[in-house]
């Protein structure tokens, strides 16, 4: 996994981590969906800048790797 593979995974991941705590919140909460706005923006540059955007099904697959792996290699980022 290159670094910017690894830089849109993780995006994503704390994108999904962050929906996740908005969601378990008070039912009706309005005013926590404002801190969905930092991660969807972080997830959508380094998607960008991956040339993954539109590509969902090639980025799930980096993420997948990510998730149920022990860990990313990293001695090999480039």
């Amino acid at each position: 996994m290159t670094h910017r593979e690894l830089a849109a995974a993780q995006a994503y991941l704390r994108l999904l981590q962050t929906t996740r705590a908005v969601l378990s919140g008070p039912p009706h909460s309005p005013s926590s969906l404002p801190l969905l706005a930092a991660p969807i923006a972080e997830a959508d540059a380094a998607l960008n800048e991956l040339g993954m955007a539109g590509n969902e099904a090639a980025f799930f697959q980096l993420v997948s790797g990510l998730q149920s792996g022990p860990g990313p290699s990293v001695d090999h980022l480039s």
